[in-house]
């Protein structure tokens, strides 16, 4: 028995594809934990949500010209999570483990921030790790915790070490965080910095930023958008990203060295399926594009 049979229930289907996993060349991963939330919670519901969404927005991208529904995708199910954080991520490094090992291309439907770190722990030091977030959750301990959505890639940074950590929309920080960026290398591009430089010139800086590693893996955390596109996530901060400017930078990101993703923080019952809606469009243009990539 293979840890996903041990670890993993059937759901609704993203996107309706029904492909075997053996045939698959993406598998979708829900994980409904959010035990660390500090202001709201609710990320827990967002994989059913995003999947809700998924089966009633069209799947063709302009983008790619690809649609959706050409792709090969498996949805898993959900992770059996725990009341308890470690047990959570220990279960899902073992069953991203599995998904690696496979050559497939993971996709984890969060769920609070901190299930990056569990997908991390599978993984080597030689990925770079690219995360679209508001934050830059460096926090070494918060509110007694030194693992949860506030310290997680700072977790990252110290226990799996990756090659690079590139973090994309940045415009809610404290000091400290500051601090440690600027001493433990950790790169980070602030909202200001997109809209005052550009969407092409930024696209050019991330490419020279990221063009020595061989593989990437992506977060997306949906409070990278600013509340007025993305209303329903677990920490909104004004000032943010639009959705096109999100998905422009996300094609600059989704090549060929691309191993997996993750999209986290949708708290689906502060509105009523807006940010569902992006997080599925999102994902969809993210799939297409590694889609596009992976066929020349």
């Amino acid at each position: 028995m293979s840890y996903r049979e041990l670890f993993v229930s059937p759901s609704p289907v993203f996107a309706g594809n029904k492909p075997s996993l053996e045939e698959a060349e993406y598998a979708i991963l829900g994980v409904p934990f959010d035990v660390t939330s500090t202001y709201r919670s609710g990320a827990r519901f967002a994989p059913l949500a995003i999947r809700e969404a998924s089966l009633n927005i069209e799947g063709y991208s302009f983008r790619t010209g690809t649609s959706i529904e050409e792709l090969k995708i498996h949805d898993l199910g959900d992770l059996h999570v725990a009341g308890d954080v470690e047990l959570t991520l220990g279960r899902l490094a073992l069953v991203a483990q599995n998904l690696f090992e496979d050559k497939k291309v993971p996709v984890f439907l969060g769920g609070e921030h901190t299930i990056t770190l569990g997908v991390m722990r599978s993984l080597d030091e030689g990925v770079a790790v690219v995360s679209f977030d508001a934050h830059l959750d460096l926090r070494d301990d918060y509110l007694g915790l030194s693992v949860s959505h506030t310290t997680f890639m700072r977790r990252i940074k110290e226990d799996v070490k990756p090659s690079k950590i590139l973090e994309i929309g940045t415009r809610a920080v404290c000091k400290e965080e500051l601090d440690y960026a600027k001493t433990s290398g950790i790169d980070y591009l602030t909202a200001q910095q997109i809209r005052e430089e550009g969407t092409k010139n930024m696209a050019k800086n991330i490419r020279d930023i990221l063009k020595s590693y061989e593989k990437i893996y992506i977060t997306i955390d949906m409070d990278v958008l600013d509340p007025a596109f993305a209303p329903a996530v677990q920490n909104p901060e004004p000032e943010g990203l639009d959705t096109t400017t999100l998905l422009d930078l996300l094609e600059t990101v989704c090549d060929s060295r691309v191993i997996g993703v993750d999209l986290v923080e949708v708290a689906p019952h502060y509105d009523q399926g807006l940010t569902a809606t992006q997080a599925a469009k999102t994902l969809f243009e993210v799939l297409c594009c590694l889609e596009k990539a992976r066929k020349g």
